[in-house]
């Protein structure tokens, strides 16, 4: 029996093929199965390849797999673009309407079902990707039951003819296999799994619960790919909690109204993507200057410009750090899983008011859509930390005739404290222009190098973000060393155990605190390996250049880029590290 395999549907985008991969995963979640899966979509509304990869196991999986198992295809596209990653055997699984045909030299197993036609004869054409469903679980001995409830949260409010028309395709597909096929292939048929319920989730979905558990009751954002998502679930969650989602007419609107709101004393934040955090540079700095909270999601795709608005890639890092013009303390984060996406999203509104600057989470297009399993989160772990936000004015002393309340007063960590607008005694003066303690305007040299100085000693001393670096060294003295950044961390653990099972003695980090940057204890991991391998997707090797900027040890770094578009494998970290040991260059 299958202790894990990988599936994919494929067809023209528009054709519902991201709904025939989630009522499968969904089902299959339920059931207990650990799930990984990657969404390959196209720039546009309608039309062009689309697919679903989604990874099966009865263990934890961090990544996409090298390899297929099985392969749905509703037209012969699918079959051309996506049939070389089926290992030797696998199957197609395809619609006969096309009259299907497996390409030269691709060892697999063709099963035409009739997809299309049975769907008519139900009376819903549409629904051949119901019968794919279905006839998929027949192959991998899955019960048809399984998928009722998915079907009934889906499509009851259309009727409840809908749902057993939906659930007669699922029985239609996997009885045309038990019939024709003999019911599941041995080498597909999933072992049981523990049966336990856990989520299941992207990391937008993440993100959004992350900030609603942080107390955040106002966002404000502008639709694009890969974030949308986080505005869609804030839209449907946040009204019932008393707040609202403002989509703005752009990125900079967006980025003031969160300004705003903070300055008022409501947690606020935004997302977006790298064209979107293009516009909003000005105003971030207008956060660091005023010393408002503000939280920024950016969730990497594509570039420069448009770009590739639908395809993953790690381009953003040195526009995070050092976009904005001028000089202001700012916080880059960056999580990896989705359970940190969560978890960090509370940090960083912590952070933002603790600091009192803006905190961008770092997200990438891989991490952002990726469904992947999730373990009940544990909201002991969270808490509200407001930093020195004053919100009763009984706290303030009475100003001297003529005066303001010092907002940016000078302290000895560079932290102020802040008060809501219109509290008594509180009342200053906020702009972006350089300004002294009191917010009025102010051009004197010497208040000007203090207020630098006041500003950017709040995060000299470095920050309470928990765990800057995750940590898997198992050895003191390594091999290698491998580096990584956002979505490829389980990518990078599963390399990993392949090169460990070969001998080569490999540690892993990976950087969830990109600003301030966390040197010490990435040096002290660099000094133990021979080589320092930095996986990363992009073209110039940014988180690379981080580490030689700030640890040094330039010789050691090997930096492994990768830029078409799609996520790394587990096999391609695995072959450059090998190709490094062998020839000691990759």
């Amino acid at each position: 029996m299958a202790k894990q395999l990988s599936w994919k549907v494929g067809g023209q985008q528009g054709e519902g093929i991201d709904s025939t991969g989630e009522i499968f995963s969904i089902a299959l979640n339920r059931m207990g199965y650990y799930l990984y899966g990657y969404r390959h979509f196209s720039s546009r509304i309608k039309g062009g390849h689309s697919n679903t990869k989604i990874r099966i196991s009865i263990r934890p999986i961090r990544a996409i797999s090298d390899d297929l198992d099985v392969l749905v295809a509703f037209d012969q596209e699918t079959i051309d673009l996506n049939a070389h990653e089926l290992r030797e055997n696998g199957v197609i699984l395809a619609d006969a309407k096309f009259n299907p045909k497996v390409p030269e030299g691709i060892p697999a197993r063709l099963y035409s079902v009739p997809f299309t036609k049975i769907a008519e004869e139900i009376g819903m054409a549409q629904m051949k990707n119901m019968v794919a469903v279905g006839s998929s679980s027949a192959l991998l001995g899955l019960p048809v039951e399984a998928f009722e409830g998915v079907i009934e949260e889906k499509f009851l409010r259309k009727g409840r003819h809908v749902v057993d028309k939906n659930m007669e395709a699922i029985s239609r597909g996997a009885r045309y296999i038990l019939e024709e096929v003999g019911g599941a292939l041995p080498d597909l048929k999933l072992d049981k799994s523990d049966g336990k319920r856990r989520l299941y989730m992207i990391g937008n979905d993440a993100i959004a619960l992350g900030a609603i558990a942080a107390g955040c009751r106002l966002m404000f954002a502008y639709p694009i790919t890969p974030s949308s998502e986080i505005m869609e679930q804030m839209i449907k969650r946040l009204p019932e909690l008393g707040g609202t989602v403002v989509q703005t007419e752009d990125e900079i609107a967006a980025i003031s109204m969160v300004i705003g709101a903070n300055y008022g004393g409501v947690r606020a934040f935004t997302a977006s993507a790298g064209p979107g955090l293009s516009l909003m540079t000005e105003a971030i700095g207008l956060s660091g200057m005023t010393e408002t909270p503000a939280v920024i999601v950016n969730t990497q795709r594509g570039g420069p410009s448009t770009g590739l608005p639908t395809k993953q890639e790690q381009s953003d890092i040195n526009a995070m750090i050092y976009s904005t013009h001028g000089e202001i303390p700012k916080i880059v984060i960056a999580p990896s899983t989705a359970e940190e996406c969560f978890y960090d999203t509370i940090q960083a509104f912590n952070l933002a008011e603790k600091y009192q600057c803006p905190v961008i989470i770092l997200s990438d297009l891989a991490l952002s859509l990726g469904k992947q399993t999730v373990e009940p989160l544990d909201y002991d772990r969270i808490k509200i930390e407001r930093g020195r936000l004053i919100t009763d004015e009984n706290e303030l002393p009475p100003l001297p005739e003529d005066t303001l309340f010092k907002r940016y007063q000078f302290t000895e960590d560079g932290i102020s404290p802040r008060v809501l607008p219109g509290m008594k005694n509180g009342l200053h003066h906020v702009t972006g222009v350089e300004h002294d303690e009191t917010g009025r305007p102010s051009e004197n040299p010497v208040n000007r190098k203090k207020m630098m100085d006041k500003r950017l000693s709040k995060l000299a001393r470095g920050i309470e973000f928990e765990n800057p670096v995750f940590v898997d060294a198992a050895h003191e003295e390594a091999d290698l060393l491998i580096v990584g950044i956002g979505s490829t961390r389980g990518t990078i653990q599963e390399a990993m155990e392949r090169l460990t099972g070969e001998g080569i003695k490999a540690n892993h980090i990976h950087i969830r605190q990109v600003l301030p940057f966390p040197t010490e204890p990435v040096r002290e991991q660099m000094k133990k390996a021979k080589r320092v391998v930095v996986v990363e997707n992009n073209a110039t090797g940014q988180l690379a250049s981080l580490l030689k900027l700030h640890v040094g040890m330039a010789n050691k770094i090997v930096h492994v880029g990768k830029y078409d578009g799609t996520p790394f494998l587990p096999s391609e970290v695995y072959n450059q590290c090998k190709e490094l040991m062998v020839h000691g260059h990759v």
